[in-house]
């Protein structure tokens, strides 16, 4: 199938080799259609309630997120295209809670680090190719997106204090910074290897 040359969507279309879209990626979709409306409360005035409903939504789309790496297995539809938007779609949750938790006081600037550093290890690839080198997925890195999920949530909640969230939003990026820095020895290692 040809595509016109303004919507060139044969490289992404590759990496999907399933003739539909198939159930993991449709909730993939509501997770991410989640998160677009997690992200409309940014710059809106903090109300315990809404940070309930915030800590409530991302409960649900931690759950969703279990469940359509499960559905893409159990259906044989795991794909490559699969894995990068249910990646893409935490990384923006992340983006979208360290945002939050950063506007309402909850702790310094520096917690943005959380939801940046997806991004930032982006655009290092861009400049230093072993970087974009494909990673293996890890019961390390499920463990350390999870925590991300669990961790912010937890320094966005109304009943804890502001030093007590400031604590847990430095243990979730300190522990993201140790996951991106085993990933990033790894890819150094392979690279030098070659």
């Amino acid at each position: 199938m040809r595509y016109p040359r303004r919507y060139n969507l044969a490289p992404v279309i590759g990496k999907h080799p399933y003739p539909r879209f198939g159930p993991a990626n449709v909730v993939t979709t509501i997770r991410a259609m989640l998160v677009a409306l997690v992200a409309v409360l940014i710059g809106r005035p903090a109300t315990p309630e809404m940070l309930w409903v915030v800590i409530g939504l991302t409960a649900v789309m931690g759950a969703l997120d279990g469940l359509d790496g499960w559905l893409a297995r159990r259906t044989r539809m795991a794909s490559e295209f699969g894995a990068r938007f249910d990646m893409e779609t935490d990384a923006a949750l992340i983006l979208v809670l360290s945002i939050l938790v950063w506007q309402h006081g909850k702790a310094g600037a520096w917690v943005l680090l959380c939801g940046l550093m997806r991004y930032a290890f982006v655009a290092a690839g861009w400049l230093l190719p072993w970087l974009a080198r494909p990673l293996q997925s890890t019961r390390r890195g499920k463990t350390v997106a999870v925590g991300q999920l669990v961790g912010l949530s937890v320094a966005l909640a109304p009943i804890v204090a502001v030093p007590l969230s400031a604590v847990a939003a430095a243990l979730t990026l300190t522990a993201l910074a140790w996951s991106f820095a085993i990933d990033i020895a790894r890819l150094s290692r392979q690279y030098r290897a070659t």
